[in-house]
């Protein structure tokens, strides 16, 4: 009887230790050396890491693992930024860790997840959360190597500004106004955000970003042809409200990028489920949510359509009898209310309604209910990290160990178990063989 349950008890041993006793990696010896700074991208191991982040003003780490489906699709992407960053006055140089081999590097900065980016800013490091996508990927590092707040001289200044920041992020420009009353600010705000003030403008450009006098503070989101005017106070809590509440347009459809953005939104979202958001009774609507939003901004306004993303609308129990377009408010996370009486939009006067929805809201007049799965289990799965499949793991051998015990004792024979490797996710289990493994629930969503 004891040497049957040897085997398991040694496997439960060994995946403790892989929990708390991360491998040990024999120290390198070899002589710091020079990286070159040519647009490659830089292979990293255990005897050059160290040298790199301390020779490299700035460098852009992957931590990545040979057998991850993400991370083989950022590579390319990767060495499409690596030669467009090289040539810049402060150059970022792009280098990749194996830190599925490399574990005593990848413990050390807490890497729980594949693809994880680190930018090391003279050996400093700070987390990328930013996109992916080699385009995006390149304005997001700008923001880390330009000062927080540009100073733009002229009229021709500010329209290369806003044609190099691009449509990802919102723009705030100052004018009649000094950067130290944004500095501050800016700094918070800069990895998701543009600043820049102008000491040099025309009356045409005061037409154009529709202010009147100054100073003001101009916010501009270009990918919605929206923007808005600031005149004050200018007291730094006053300024933080503005600049927090235009982060994001009006309205807004949702995405996994904004999903991410959410994350560190306090406010509620005022959620309308269309069918079809790009349909011309969907566009109208768009366009009263925007008005909606405007009186409302202690709320966010978004929208998202079935034949858009129908996995994320069914969490909120939209299936083919739900009339359609559906208001829920959203708490961003697994909560959402229903206001009684008011769950859908009839075709005329739209406006009404949602202001009828709202006054429910705020009065009291709601059914609360929780997101259904399984899809907002996927979200969830989707940010376990390693450690996480490893206690994952530690639990499910205790549990197998104890339920061996017991059929022992009954007689039964012993049920055959996968090893660590093989164990991905609760009550499921593959190979980790190159070729079947392309997904992991540890894995990042690019």
């Amino acid at each position: 009887m004891h040497r049957r349950k040897l085997p398991l008890l040694h496997l439960l041993l060994l995946t403790a230790a892989a929990i708390w006793s991360p491998p040990l990696i024999t120290a390198s010896t070899s002589p710091p050396g020079k990286f070159a700074v040519d647009g490659t991208v830089l292979e990293l191991n255990d005897s050059n890491f160290d040298d790199a982040i301390a020779s490299i003003d700035n460098l852009l780490v992957d931590f990545y693992a040979p057998w991850c489906g993400h991370c083989k699709r950022l590579s390319p992407e990767l060495d499409v930024a690596a030669p467009v960053l090289a040539k810049w006055d402060v150059p970022i140089v792009i280098a990749k860790l194996d830190a599925d081999k490399y574990t005593k590097i990848r413990d050390r900065y807490d890497v729980d997840g594949y693809p994880t980016l680190k930018l090391f800013m003279h050996g400093v490091p700070v987390d990328y959360d930013g996109p992916r996508k080699a385009e995006s990927l390149i304005k997001q590092l700008r923001k880390f190597v330009i000062p927080d707040v540009s100073l733009l001289e002229s009229d021709s200044a500010i329209d290369n500004f806003v044609l190099a920041a691009g449509k990802q992020f919102p723009i705030f420009i100052g004018f009649g106004l000094n950067e130290t009353v944004i500095g501050k600010l800016a700094g918070k705000y800069k990895k998701k955000s543009w600043f820049a003030v102008a000491r040099g403008f025309s009356e045409d450009v005061m037409v154009k970003y529709d202010f009147d006098k100054v100073p003001a503070l101009v916010s501009i989101h270009p990918a919605h042809n929206e923007q808005h005017v600031f005149y004050g106070p200018f007291e730094e809590d006053f300024l933080e409200d503005y600049i927090r509440q235009n982060q994001l347009p009006l309205s807004f459809p949702l995405t996994i990028d904004i999903l991410k953005q959410l994350g560190e939104e306090k406010r509620k979202v005022v959620l309308t489920i269309m069918d079809d958001v790009s349909d011309e009774k969907s566009l109208k609507l768009i366009r009263t949510l925007k008005s909606a939003a405007s009186a409302n901004r202690d709320l966010l306004f978004s929208y998202v359509g079935v034949k858009q993303w129908e996995e994320f609308a069914d969490t909120f129990d939209v299936n083919k009898k739900t009339k359609l377009p559906r208001l829920v408010v959203w708490d961003g996370n697994e909560k959402y209310f229903l206001v009684e009486g008011l769950e859908s939009l009839d075709e005329e006067d739209q406006g009404s309604q949602i202001s009828l929805f709202l006054e429910g809201y705020r009065a009291g007049r709601t059914i609360e209910k929780t997101l259904s799965g399984p899809s907002f289990m996927g979200f969830i799965n989707s940010l376990i990290g390693i450690r996480s499949v490893y206690i994952l793991v530690f639990i499910v051998a205790v549990t197998m160990l104890i339920r061996h015990v017991t059929e022992d004792e009954e007689g039964s024979v012993p049920r055959t178990i996968k090893t660590e490797g093989e164990i991905t996710d609760a009550g499921s289990s593959e190979s980790r063989s190159e070729g079947q493994k392309e997904y992991r629930p540890e894995d990042k969503e690019d």
